[in-house]
């Protein structure tokens, strides 16, 4: 189980906002450190979204002494240490990163997000197992709470999230015979158009990269060779 903490916010309206981010990327169990008050009436309900109806009502008050203990933890900071004679932020995770990491982990993870102004303190960072950052500009790389908390958890999800809104695209390329027809064909056209000869050999490898770089679907192969077919009409016809 994935668990997402938030330490000491001080605004309700940052808890709602990560209770909706949960809610669109699959997490579902939030635990609160000294939250403030989540007033059903407030903007913590009235930020969450769908998350008002399970996700926040189910919020459990916890101490930060319970999440170490129970969890394996990752906590979250826009700063770290610059290079590895210092512990206490360092070495860190993107998230994209940590998805990958914590796909082989088989324990109960708890994502810790701290407090809008001051983030997670180095005491707190270094009573956590990983450290994870979201890559940003160095000029101003500290993001609000809930944005933060957004753009981890999207980069996450696919360790909570079973299916997306999204149709299924795996993606099939076009079968080798195919592309190779087009290949041939291509050259041809070449030849019909009077493209130098010194310079066929070479353009043909820059196609075959091109094309090789696309993975073009069956449609797509299907189209370029319907436009070469005009070509060698058009050459025809001249």
């Amino acid at each position: 189980m994935i668990s997402v903490v938030v330490v000491g916010a001080k605004t309700p309206g940052n808890v709602g906002t990560i209770a909706r981010a949960m809610k669109n990327f699959g997490f579902s169990d939030l635990k609160l450190v000294d939250p403030p008050e989540l007033d059903r009436d407030g903007e913590a309900y009235g930020f969450a979204g769908q998350a008002r109806e399970d996700i926040l009502p189910n919020a459990e008050a916890v101490t930060f002494d319970e999440v170490v203990e129970g969890f394996h933890t990752v906590g979250f900071t826009a700063t770290t240490n610059e290079d590895a004679r210092k512990h206490v932020r360092f070495p860190f995770r993107t998230p994209a990163e940590l998805a990958e990491d914590l796909s082989g982990v088989e324990a109960d993870v708890a994502l810790v997000f701290g407090r809008e102004r001051i983030g997670l303190t180095n005491e707190e960072l270094a009573r956590l197992d990983q450290i994870c950052t979201i890559p940003a500009s160095a000029d101003y790389p500290v993001l609000n709470l809930g944005q933060a908390a957004t753009v981890a958890l999207y980069e996450l999800r696919g360790l909570a999230l079973g299916e997306s809104q999204l149709p299924d695209v795996e993606h099939e390329r076009a079968a080798e015979p195919e592309i190779e027809r087009f290949y041939d064909r291509f050259d041809e056209t070449l030849r019909a158009v009077g493209y130098p000869e010194g310079k066929r050999p070479k353009t043909m490898r820059l196609v075959r990269r091109l094309v090789g770089r696309a993975h073009p679907t069956d449609r797509e192969i299907t189209t370029l060779h319907g436009v070469l077919r005009a070509v060698e009409r058009a050459t025809r016809e001249r």
